[in-house]
């Protein structure tokens, strides 16, 4: 490269740089919190080591149902059946977006997002994974525009690519405010961001509501090409507990199931709304790995029972999914169907297909 081309790029990046805004971060972290270190320092799950689960599906997990109707078997499908939603007055709105992805309107107005992604993956797992093997998820069901611009808070869960993508911040702006576990803030690009760094158990006012971090049996590795990782458990991850006169949204982000579900009942008492993950279980050579960090349907049925969940809204499966560790579009939603007869759960359950909201 010669010197006329070093000069065009130093000025290029200075240009940049000084069109860049610093963003505001606060760090949400008592000294007492509850958050484990392994050796290195790296971040771990609450309950690591070997689980044992109270219930498994063993075999015919993927019974046809009829109110699931699909152009192929389990698959291309919406759920037709008659909702069984309780009255329950909370003054939330939630609308399913796909795969983990929330639009919550709350009791005093404000517009929230959850781990909110609009295309596949964050680049460029995007492009890899289509240059590998040729998937690509159908495009979920975005906000318009105008939603976006009044959106007041956005949470993720943890920075997997397909629940952290920085286009889509880049979408969604700096009006909003942006809630993210403990270092996670340095994945942001410099525009002016207000995020907030919160530890589990901790909690922070948003208005009328009060945001309260829990925590996740998941990870958080952000790998760019084959074994090179852009963070290797150095962020934190975690779930989101939202509180409005004693009415509480609970979305659980990408986890498996432990006792860590047990403690958040023990601190929040009963749950009213549930967004809980039920796919990414199922792998022929990973099999052990993807259940340990992702919740099967009966995972997520046990949860709900110890969460006290007043309602159940289940995610991960669907035609804007790609079948990430599962058996079809809709493998997880037939077996979550298949294994609530079967341990006779009493959680009531309200299913939504991509674009589909409620108010409860």
């Amino acid at each position: 490269m010669n010197r006329h081309s070093l000069l065009l790029l130093s000025g290029l990046s200075l240009l940049l740089a000084a069109c860049a805004s610093p963003n505001q971060v606060t760090r949400v972290a008592p000294q007492d919190s509850v958050v484990p270190l392994a050796k290195d320092g790296r971040y771990q799950n609450l309950y690591p080591g070997e689980k044992t689960y109270p219930v498994t599906c063993e075999q015919s997990c993927y019974p046809p149902h009829p109110d699931v109707i699909c152009q192929a078997p389990a698959e291309q499908c919406r759920y037709q059946g008659t909702q069984q939603a309780p009255s329950m007055a909370t003054g939330f709105t939630v609308r399913w977006l796909g795969h983990a992805s929330f639009a919550v309107t709350a009791p005093d107005g404000q517009y929230l997002l959850f781990d909110p992604v609009s295309d596949q993956f964050d680049w460029p797992v995007n492009w890899a994974a289509a240059l590998s093997d040729g998937t690509w998820r159908t495009r979920g069901e975005w906000p318009m525009e105008e939603d976006l611009a009044r959106t007041s808070a956005v949470f993720y869960s943890h920075l997997h690519y397909d629940h952290f993508n920085k286009d889509d911040i880049r979408r969604i702006g700096n009006q909003a405010r942006y809630f993210v576990a403990l270092d996670s803030a340095s994945h942001f690009a410099d525009n002016g961001y207000q995020i907030t760094e919160m530890a589990w158990f901790t909690r922070r006012a948003l208005g009328e509501l009060t945001v309260h971090a829990v925590p996740a049996h998941h990870f958080n590795s952000r790998i760019w090409v084959p074994y090179l990782y852009e963070d290797n458990e150095r962020s934190l991850w975690a779930g989101w507990l939202v509180e409005h006169g004693g009415k509480k949204l609970f979305f659980a982000g990408d986890t498996g199931y432990s006792e860590h579900f047990k403690d958040i009942h023990q601190r929040y008492g009963q749950i009213d709304i549930c967004l809980l993950p039920i796919a990414s279980y199922h792998h022929e050579q990973y099999a052990r790995w993807y259940r340990y960090v992702h919740t099967t349907p009966e995972d997520a049925l046990t949860a709900a029972d110890e969460l006290g969940c007043k309602v159940m809204i289940p995610w991960g499966y669907g035609n804007a999914s790609w079948q990430m560790g599962d058996k079809s579009s809709h493998s997880a939603l037939l077996r979550l169907l298949s294994m609530r007869k079967q341990m006779d759960s009493r959680v009531p359950l309200l299913i939504l297909n991509e674009g589909q909201q409620v108010s409860l």
